[in-house]
């Protein structure tokens, strides 16, 4: 007779009646990366595709190329919005004065200029819908969002700028080939397939 193997029982956190706080967010144990607070729900994050990672990559190089020394540009960092959302957006553009440190967790969302979404198929929602809302009700002045475009399926970068008086992202630019903008500082990148193999 063989013993039966062992199967580890998983036990999913039971949420609060009145939802989770950010607080929440950092505190709970065994939350999986990338966890992000939705309207106080947590929500776990897929594995990623290939061109979601790659074109986080070639943003991140050309935004830190850009950027003033003001501003530095954050990877997949938690925006505190309020308490009881604490998205992570793939890419922030922050003020410098709001780094504290190697051991940060969070940046305020009166500290972030810019944020990007890459769209990925689990995330298509929340990245175009939900996020943007968000993003902007909280004040974030730039909103980019990035997904794949045409039969040959390359990038495209939608830019976003807030309206102070509807507190409402207005699109001020479509990029298919060079993402070319003056707010809010100058880029000027490639982002074609080409540019993306590249990598």
């Amino acid at each position: 007779m063989t013993a039966e193997p062992f199967k580890a029982e998983h036990r999913w956190p039971v949420p609060p009646q009145d939802g989770y706080t950010v607080d929440d967010l950092f505190t709970l144990p065994n939350l999986p990366p990338h966890t992000e607070l939705i309207d106080g729900s947590l929500v776990f994050v897929s594995p990623q595709r290939r061109f979601h990672s790659m074109m986080i990559d070639l943003l991140v190089g050309g935004l830190r190329r850009a950027v003033t020394p003001e501003m530095k540009v954050e990877r997949e960092m938690t925006v505190l919005l309020d308490s009881r959302n604490g998205p992570e957006p793939d890419i922030s553009v922050v003020r410098s004065d709001a780094v504290t440190g190697l051991e940060q967790t969070r940046f305020q969302a009166a500290d972030v200029l810019l944020a990007v979404e890459v769209v990925s198929p689990d995330s298509e929602v929340r990245d175009q819908d939900v996020k943007p809302r968000k993003y902007a009700a909280a004040g974030i002045p730039h909103f980019w969002l990035v997904d794949l475009a045409g039969s040959d399926r390359h990038p495209v970068v939608r830019v976003y700028e807030l309206d102070p008086v509807s507190k409402t992202y207005a699109l001020s630019g479509i990029h298919h080939e060079r993402l070319k903008t003056a707010v809010p500082f100058t880029v000027d990148m490639d982002i074609t397939l080409d540019a993306l193999r590249a990598l």
